[in-house]
């Protein structure tokens, strides 16, 4: 029996997906790699999940030199993960390394982000898990510049283990190698889109939209994620999954609810 971690990979950008490709062939050096990956792009999705239709899940061979095994899912990155965990593997895997994401999922793009929401799958079901993105959403990125930090958060991860209810969220600012300055624990930047919608008209006269907007961050703090990318480092923010605001109980209990 193999003493190497066994490691579950998956993203939101689709099997195929460069970023997914290099996060596998860094994987294939720390351990044991099973992936299951959407098969086209899921792009945020959020923590959608599949139950009005019917999900698919097949192995499939992309990396002949790879000695990864893979599946592609029909599904959304967290039923990924679900599946993985309740219909694939034989037991629980060590981790669960999702991306690496091509586009930022910093601050309040951690809501929407599907490469996030498998990693909170892989937490909920007591799995340490990291969310790996790069701010650049080009298909060409290079990934090169960030593979020896993949591969040190993950061992470190691997190796310390990881507070219980909480995933990384890792971003990576688009940088070359030498001029990353390091990596910092950071907090969720206080941010958020304004969003726009570019109305149009189709052939038939039926109006349609595009979603589009600005990106806005309020926060000028310099220990968020957002100053860390600007100033040329990989942040590092612990994400928990229960969304209950504990500061808000107190004053909702002065509510006259039960009077």
């Amino acid at each position: 029996m193999s003493e190497k971690p066994l490691i579950l990979v998956t993203n939101d950008d689709g099997i195929t997906a460069p970023g997914l490709r290099s996060l596998i062939s860094i994987m294939n050096e720390i351990g044991d790699v099973v992936v299951v990956a959407p098969d086209s792009p899921q792009s945020a999705m959020g923590h959608a999940i599949t139950i009005n239709s019917t999900l698919y899940c097949s192995p499939i061979n992309i990396d002949e030199e790879g000695h990864q095994i893979e599946y592609s899912c029909s599904g959304t990155p967290a039923d990924c993960v679900k599946l993985a965990v309740n219909e694939i593997l034989n037991r629980k895997p060590d981790i669960c390394i999702s991306g690496i994401n091509h586009g930022s999922n910093s601050s309040i793009n951690v809501i929407y982000s599907g490469t996030m929401s498998a990693a909170v799958e892989a937490g909920i079901e007591g799995i340490p898990a990291i969310g790996f993105s790069l701010c650049d959403y080009s298909w060409e990125a290079n990934f090169d510049a960030i593979r020896e930090d993949v591969k040190k958060i993950t061992l470190n991860a691997l190796k310390y283990g990881m507070p219980n209810g909480v995933v990384l969220n890792v971003n990576f600012p688009k940088l070359k190698k030498e001029e990353i300055k390091g990596i910092k624990i950071c907090r969720q930047a206080k941010a958020n889109w304004v969003e726009e919608f570019d109305k149009r008209t189709n052939p038939q006269g039926r109006d349609y939209y595009w979603l589009t907007g600005k990106f806005i961050n309020h926060d000028k703090g310099q220990d968020t994620d957002e100053w860390a990318l600007a100033n040329g480092y990989i942040s590092v923010v612990p994400v928990q999954y229960d969304l209950t605001a504990h500061h808000a109980i107190q004053d909702l209990n002065m509510w006259n609810l039960n009077g």
